[in-house]
């Protein structure tokens, strides 16, 4: 029940991602926002008698410091324990938009190597509305063919395609140092 109320709630919702029928993500705040951050819920067997499991281990959150973290799974189990009994993946989700900018107060972005995480986030390219549409550039049917046949079939060119061809290199040395000799013997 909660599953299709989920999926009728965020149909559309960029931010939202089911990643199975008992696990969720959810990106708070917008793509290119530096106090964005991304919550995954995942439902135990006994949920909701039991808290599901809250992980902010995302690729998406390796900006943020461990101690903010820390800070806003705890004041997620803070609202898991109200709410136990009860269906609650989107009163958390909720209530993480609602408390952002207090999550984030102590948030400085941290570039760190992490270690990944087997999690993907997904990523839509921030784009603004643009009034005109970008012209885009048009190619002949000989161009394409020429084009095609330089690429493999992911279109890219194949290893190689630019390095120098030692034996033509060679050929032209050979030729430039021929004619210099006939310059020369015809000059003495």
């Amino acid at each position: 029940m909660e599953l299709e109320a989920l999926r009728s709630i965020y149909e559309g919702d960029e931010s939202f991602r089911e990643l199975s029928p008992v696990s969720f993500q959810y990106r708070i705040g917008e793509n290119g926002d530096p106090k964005a951050f991304l919550i995954e819920i995942s439902w135990t067997e006994t949920y909701p008698q039991t808290p599901p499991i809250i992980s902010m281990n995302a690729f998406f959150n390796n900006t943020i410091s461990s101690a903010v973290k820390q800070s806003i799974l705890a004041k997620l189990q803070e609202a898991v324990e109200v709410n136990l009994g009860t269906a609650m993946t989107y009163t958390l989700f909720e209530y993480a938009k609602d408390n952002k900018e207090q999550f984030m107060e102590n948030h400085h972005p941290v570039h760190s190597t992490t270690s990944t995480s087997n999690i993907i986030s997904v990523e839509t390219p921030n784009t603004a509305p643009s009034k005109k549409k970008d012209k885009k550039e048009q190619l002949s049917k000989a161009q394409k063919r020429k084009l095609a046949d330089k690429t493999d079939h992911k279109g890219e060119l194949p290893r190689g395609w630019n390095w120098v061809d030692v034996v033509k290199v060679c050929k032209l040395y050979i030729h430039i140092l021929v004619f210099k000799i006939v310059v020369l013997v015809a000059i003495k």
